[in-house]
């Protein structure tokens, strides 16, 4: 079995272009240190040449040890939820660039959200992506989720999963200057809020709707299947066992973290995923937990098969 990275971000030189060529965000702006994102909602953030060099990133997949890494388009950017007009050329640009990396990279792919249509669904998966990703807020209520559902539907059908991943943040809306935000501020609460919602949403009425579908959650969810109890406390219905179809990605915690949520949805819903390169720090994995996490898992969520080539 291959070994593989379910979650990186490495911004093509095509997509950068398109990016540094607009006015207002999400845009780049280039500084001498590398590309100041600007993104709205969220403090300004750097990122380092090096870090959109597919080279160096091959080196890093080999010194990992890592057969295949799967390309996202950060869905945090807002790049989805733009009027189409402004989606579009950005998500081409996306997919050109996935599509010309070197071996040992594959792709989620991206589509518009102004007009959800599921024939783009297929138009992506035509290109070689193993699946598409989408922002948490377009799931995190039930009328979001029922909003996207045919674009589900359409994966649901075509046997193929659907990564959600942190979205972008809704400005404040406060008028005048004020101290800024740390930079971790989005991560540690517009994301882990967003992806316990998307979570629970998901729970609440898209597993009845999509009973076939495979599910991959970044960052644990934001350790949503911890709150449980809280959610029987408050009423809510507990399913009796973790369903096989849902995964969470590790990016971005560690074991403490990943040792309760797996206590909760079982180590088998578990796969590796680096977040690079906004994250560069891996949590510390024995061989037997590595072979779960990045090989056998994998497998299970990228094909309904149990074996499966997945070059």
């Amino acid at each position: 079995m291959q070994r593989i990275d379910v979650h990186q971000h490495l911004l093509s030189e095509d997509l950068i272009e398109e990016l540094a060529r607009r006015r207002h965000p999400p845009m780049l702006v280039r500084r001498r240190q590398g590309w100041t994102f600007r993104v709205s909602g969220e403090p300004d953030s750097v990122l380092s040449f090096d870090a959109t060099n597919a080279a160096l990133r091959s080196v890093e997949l080999r010194r990992e040890q890592i057969d295949r890494a799967l390309v996202a388009l950060s869905t945090a950017l807002g790049i989805e939820t733009l009027p189409g007009e402004e989606a579009l050329p950005l998500l081409e640009a996306h997919h050109r660039g996935v599509e010309a990396l070197p071996p040992g990279f594959g792709a989620w792919g991206a589509v518009q959200l102004e007009a959800p249509n599921p024939a783009e669904i297929d138009a992506v998966l035509a290109r070689g992506c193993v699946g598409v990703s989408l922002p948490a807020t377009a799931l995190c209520t039930p009328d979001a989720l029922e909003r996207v559902g045919p674009l589900l539907a359409r994966l649901e059908f075509l046997d193929a999963p659907l990564f959600v991943h942190p979205g972008p943040v809704a400005p404040t809306g406060e008028a005048g200057p004020r101290p800024p935000l740390p930079v971790w501020w989005p991560a540690l609460t517009d994301y882990v809020a967003q992806m316990q919602a998307a979570w629970f949403a998901f729970l609440h009425g898209g597993r009845q709707a999509h009973p076939q579908l495979r599910m991959l959650f970044a960052m644990l969810a934001g350790g949503a299947p911890l709150q449980l109890e809280r959610y029987a406390a408050r009423g809510g219905t507990a399913p009796a066992e973790p369903d096989p179809l849902v995964f969470y990605d590790t990016s971005s915690y560690g074991t403490q973290m990943l040792g309760a949520v797996a206590d909760t949805v079982g180590v088998a819903q578990l796969v590796y995923g680096s977040d690079r390169p906004v994250v560069d720090a891996a949590p510390p994995l024995g061989p037997e937990l590595a072979g779960l996490l990045r090989s056998t898992n994998p497998a299970r969520l990228l094909t309904s098969q149990q074996k499966g080539d997945l070059a």
